[in-house]
């Protein structure tokens, strides 16, 4: 069904409430702003009933304003949000949802489904972990990672030659596109997820060689000294989640922890993700 978008720019601010007040009163269901125009969009049968209505509406209270009428194209929202979800090449993996895996490698590229679970490959955090874990993660280690999500950085390690990773996350909304991603990609002989806290749970599949923890940095703080008993000395940890405004602060916090030393560390746009190496003393 065709849809109408009509934007009203006000000739001066202090009219913005009263042209807001008349084309509710005209029947709007909804109104945005942009910039200084204020635009609400009308399906077919609304515009042919109202669409007069709100422009009279409007030239009462301000008959200078400047009105635009236009037609939006005829979208099929429930498919064209797929256009919005790309592939991200990170060094020697690609993240990409099902519809671009078509002739790629699978051993080198995580296939992702969109749902609500955190992890798609579209946030900047999730790259830079993936980034980091081309240099820390071996073949055969032992690997947790904390709120694991859609299991992306799970998986990720387990195709860069994980033996045992095990995906640790909470929210159990989350829990079956996790498990579904693990199906999809073919690991699930060395991913499990399970669903509980970290600070509980992390405790019981350790020793881990390294651990994942794409989350709050609250959380990292907090979680500091389990992961320290968890990661034995030649072990790594990968932290992200961290705003670049937050770094010093976290790099306090780790040096408080004691036994840990920044390996390297990388940023993109606002947010810093680095990793920490265990240390014997």
């Amino acid at each position: 069904m065709p849809l109408t978008r009509l934007s009203i720019l006000p000739s001066t601010a202090a009219l913005r409430d009263g042209l807001s007040s008349a084309l509710f009163a005209a029947g709007a269901q909804g109104l945005q702003e942009e910039g200084d125009a204020l635009v609400t969009v009308l399906d077919e049968a609304h515009a042919r009933a109202h669409l007069d209505a709100f422009v009279e509406g409007a030239r009462s209270v301000d008959p200078t304003c400047v009105v635009e009428v236009s037609e939006l194209p005829d979208v099929d929202w429930s498919s064209a949000w797929k256009s919005r979800i790309g592939a991200h090449e990170l060094g020697a993996l690609a993240i990409v949802p099902p519809w671009l895996a078509e002739g790629r490698d699978p051993a080198r590229t995580v296939v992702i489904e969109p749902e609500m679970a955190f992890g798609t490959g579209e946030h900047e955090t999730t790259r830079c972990v993936v980034r980091l874990m081309e240099g820390v993660i071996r073949d055969g280690d032992t690997v947790a990672d904390l709120g694991a999500g859609s299991a992306v950085l799970a998986i990720a390690a387990a195709k860069l030659g994980a033996e045992r990773v095990a995906a640790i996350e909470l929210d159990h909304d989350a829990i079956n596109n996790a498990e579904q991603n693990v199906a999809t990609n073919g690991v699930g002989d060395r991913v499990i997820v399970l669903e509980g806290d970290a600070a509980v749970l992390l405790p019981l599949v350790a020793p881990v060689r390294v651990v994942l923890a794409n989350i709050l940095s609250s959380v990292i703080t907090v979680l500091l000294p389990v992961i320290g008993v968890a990661v034995p000395a030649g072990g790594a940890a990968i932290f992200s989640g961290i705003l670049v405004s937050e770094r010093e602060r976290v790099l306090a916090a780790i040096g408080r922890a004691g036994r840990w030393r920044v390996a390297n560390e990388t940023s993109e746009g606002e947010w810093w993700a680095v990793v920490v190496e265990r240390t014997a003393e």
